[in-house]
This record gives C-alpha cells, structure tokens and sequence, in this order.
C-alpha cells in the first residue's frame, strides 16, 4: 500500500423492506491496497460492493472517490469514476456473442456510420484478454452456452477493459478452476504493484489472507473488525464472522478410503467429443468419488454426461435396477440426483418460489391419483425443506433469488437429499457459500455416505475433493490420467503435479 485514500465511506445504511442490508457501514481503501470483504451468506457483503459499484443507491451515508463526492446512479457512472465490478452471479447476456459481453453499454465507440464494425471490437476484446493474461474464449461465440468458467472471463475481461482505478471482485475464483484462479492471482498483484486497488469478496479464508493485504469483517450487514492479513489466522476470522469459536476440522478426520459396498454405478469408455474420451469408472455404495482438474479437463462434464444431460458413446450403467442412463428423466426416476455447479441457470428456477424449487425433484412422488398435487403435501413437503435445512427466508412462498448464496444451495442440495437416492452428483457443492453453510454441506454429504448413498464429487477446490473424498480421480484433456486412493499419497502437491 503506497499511495493515500482513494475511496471513503462514511455511515452508509441500505435496506430492503424491513432488512436492514448494510447499517452504519464506515469503510476506508487507499491506493495500491487489496482489501478483503467477509463475512457469512447475507452480511452485506455483495450489497456493499453493490453500491459502490452503482447497482443500488444507498438510503444514507457518503462516499467519496480521490476525496470528491461519489454517489453513482448506475454502473457505467461508476466506470466513468474509474470502478468496475464483477458480481458473483452471471452478469453476461446469452443471446450476445462474448466480444459484444466485453463492451456492454460502450458498443458505440466501435460504431462508424451507425454500424458497429464487430471486427474491431473483437480486436480491442482480444487485446484486453491478452494485456491480462486471461483465458480467452471464441469471441465470435453465444455466450448462453459457454461453461460458467469462460462467462466469468468475459466479465473479468469487461470490468477490465476500462481500466479501473478501483476492482471490485465479488466471489469470482469460486467460478475458477486451479489455473485460472492462478491467472487471477497474478492479476491481483499486477494491480497492487501498479498502485491500483482492489476489493475482494471469498469465502475460502486461506485464499483471502493469501491475497489480500487487509481484511474487513461484516456480521448483520455491520462492520466487526478490519486485520492485516499477515497478522491473522483463519480461525481468528471465523470468529469474527460468527461471534463464536469454529473448528476448521469439517473434512473427514480419516484416512481410510471406504470403497468396498456394491458397485452402483459402473461407467465405460464414456465419450462426449471435444469434452471426454474414454472414460470408465465405477462408484460404490457409501463412497464419495472425487473428480478434479484444470479448466480444460472435463469434469464438470462427467456430472452432465452420468446424469444424460449430455449424450455420446459409451455405457453409464445403473447397476440396482439394471439400466443404462441416457436421459436426465431417466437417471430421476432411477433415484439419481444431480447437483450442478451453474445454480442460478442450470438448477433452480431463480423466480419461482422455494415452495416450487424445493418440490420440483419430487412432482411425480408428490401428484395425487388424479394426477394433481396437493397443496397440502407440497406445502408440508417445502417447510420441511426450509426448516431441516436452516433456510433463512421469509417462508416458502419468498422467491428463490431474493435469497443468499449460501441459501441458494440449501435448496438445491436439500430437495435431492430429501428423497430416496441411490447416487448423488455433486459439482461444486460449496461454491459461494460461507464456511458455515461449507460445514452444513460436508456434515450432509458425511451422513449422505453413512447411508450408503454413492457420491460423485467434482470440484476446483483440491483441499474440498482431498478432504471428502474416498478415491480420486485426476483428469487431463478429457481423460482420466490417474487415480489416488485416500490411503495413499493424497496431498495438493502429487494431485497438481498429475494436473498439470
């Protein structure tokens, strides 16, 4: 930290109806400064960088940008103060190629005549992906397809591209995988050292006392505490998050792979092109299978492929009831749950009610002879949901995106967890949650095991597959190159050294 004050925030309030988001929030950044921001799942954390970023105006309190007055009526106001962010849920538009996502709301500097010339613009996109060391994807491309990985890139690379004095990153290596997480690091510290600032939102502590040169605790939407990074510890945090002592011991405390029940699910030669080739593999009862990678591997197209959301050749041979999945209806009512990494896009429906998100896997389970669903079971059904699993929420009929991120993911793993599986696929499980809902979930999957469910776990995060899982599985260009047991050399090092 080299340089003076840049941005100042003195008694901001924000509320939404009768919640108070963010209360008497002070906050000051100077130049040259990575600045961390956490706390748990509805602290105001994202409400905070929300605001400075100019997606919501603040019921009160000032801010001040290089000592002037900074009350910003919208995101390009913001970028024209020289702050840009990107938020933890998708911000790109499907139906728009990736080169037009970069420069949204700024297409016009590209026009000649009234027509924007899309060649330049891609020009001036690659420029930017290169001049950051980013992976680029096709420019030409719909975003609406792209893995959440690459839409992530774009938003990166747009935030980017008008060269922010301040960077607000709100859970954005939580969508990475190790080497773009990598490439995002080193980002972080070209900033700092060209006397730039950032602000970082994560939920991984480590990372954020690895990245950060200071760190501001939030609780209730107010400000706890602020540390120097190189000064604290992760339990000191977790502390200061949630008013009380918690243990970091919420991985499995054992170092035995447990992978001898019967074989519920045997994969062969399993091949989707340009994403997998040749993949077998076999999950048993009561295992948790891990799967890890780098971004171009191909695991987060095992879940698709196993579940038959994805179709090539090969066999997914469901081994209690004798069936080869090649559907997504087919692997449901053979008791089979999928839990996607793309929450918002890919599992929920973000609009509807929990009472609808949390009763969608069970509709057939739940109809009445007549083939209509009872309000009464599909109500007591949904309570259930929401209160075994600590949904915080305003009851089942508040909209699904009104609630955090962590809550997100309550919904979505409950509802499967809920009914009578066989086999549950896990992508991501953890992504944008805080370390209280990370613990819910490992203490889910450990009861999930302990009841003979077989688990397909595919995360980015090594510490999460290493700490959970039975058996490893590394992937490579599509293929599997090797498998680790829990008993043998599990480590971050003999894993990313097959990675790589």
């Amino acid at each position: 930290m080299s340089g003076g004050t840049i941005l100042e925030i003195h008694g901001l309030n924000k509320h939404f109806g009768p919640t108070y988001a963010n209360r008497n929030i002070d906050f000051t950044l100077r130049r040259g400064e990575v600045r961390g921001l956490i706390g748990e799942n509805g602290s105001g954390k994202s409400t905070l960088l929300s605001q400075i970023a100019g997606l919501y105006r603040p019921d009160s309190g000032e801010m001040l940008v290089n000592g002037g007055k900074y009350d910003p009526h919208s995101p390009l106001d913001a970028n024209a103060h020289g702050i840009s962010m990107v938020m933890q849920e998708l911000g790109v538009i499907g139906s728009l190629p990736a080169g037009v996502n970069v420069f949204l709301g700024r297409t016009g500097q590209f026009a000649k005549g009234g027509i924007v010339d899309l060649r330049e613009m891609n020009r001036a996109a690659a420029a930017v992906f290169e001049k950051w060391g980013l992976r680029m994807p096709p420019l030409n491309r719909l975003t609406e397809n792209m893995i959440i990985e690459d839409r992530k890139m774009i938003e990166l690379a747009r935030a980017l591209s008008i060269e922010p004095e301040i960077l607000l990153l709100d859970e954005v290596t939580q969508s990475l995988s190790l080497n773009n997480r990598n490439s995002l690091y080193e980002l972080i510290a070209r900033y700092r050292d060209m006397d730039r600032s950032v602000i970082v939102i994560t939920h991984d502590i480590e990372e954020m006392i690895r990245i950060t040169d200071t760190i501001t605790v939030l609780r209730d939407g107010q400000v706890v505490g602020e540390v120097v990074s190189a000064e604290t510890d992760p339990d000191q945090i977790r502390m200061m998050m949630v008013g009380r002592q918690i243990s970091g011991d919420y991985y499995r405390d054992d170092t035995t792979p447990d992978c001898d029940g019967e074989t519920v699910l045997s994969v062969r030669d399993l091949s989707v092109p340009g994403e997998l080739e040749d993949v077998s593999f076999d999950v048993h009862a009561g295992e948790i299978l891990g799967f890890c990678g780098l971004s171009d591997a191909g695991i987060h197209s095992i879940g698709k492929a196993v579940y038959g959301l994805i179709r090539g050749s090969g066999t997914v041979h469901f081994l209690p009831t004798d069936v080869n999945i090649t559907s997504a209806p087919q692997a449901l009512a053979n008791h089979i749950g999928y839990v996607p990494k793309d929450r918002d896009r890919e599992a929920l429906l973000i609009h509807a009610s929990i009472r609808d998100n949390a009763v969608l896997p069970s509709v057939e389970e739940l109809r009445a002879a007549a083939g209509l669903l009872p309000p009464g079971r599909v109500n007591s059904m949904a309570e259930g949901i929401r209160s075994r699993f600590s949904v915080k929420s305003t009851g089942i009929a508040q909209t699904t995106d009104a609630l955090s991120g962590g809550n997100k993911q309550k919904i979505n793993l409950g509802r499967w967890l809920a009914k009578d599986l066989r086999l549950l696929i896990l992508d991501c499980p953890t992504r944008g949650v805080d370390v209280g809902v990370k613990a819910a979930i490992y203490a889910l999957m450990k009861e999930a095991k302990k009841n003979g469910i077989a688990i397909i776990l595919i995360s980015d995060e090594l510490t999460e597959v290493l700490g959970m899982a039975d058996r490893l599985l590394v992937m490579k260009d599509g293929r599997v190159t090797k498998e680790i047991r829990r008993d043998e050399d599990f480590t971050e090092q003999s894993v990313i050294g097959v990675m790589i």
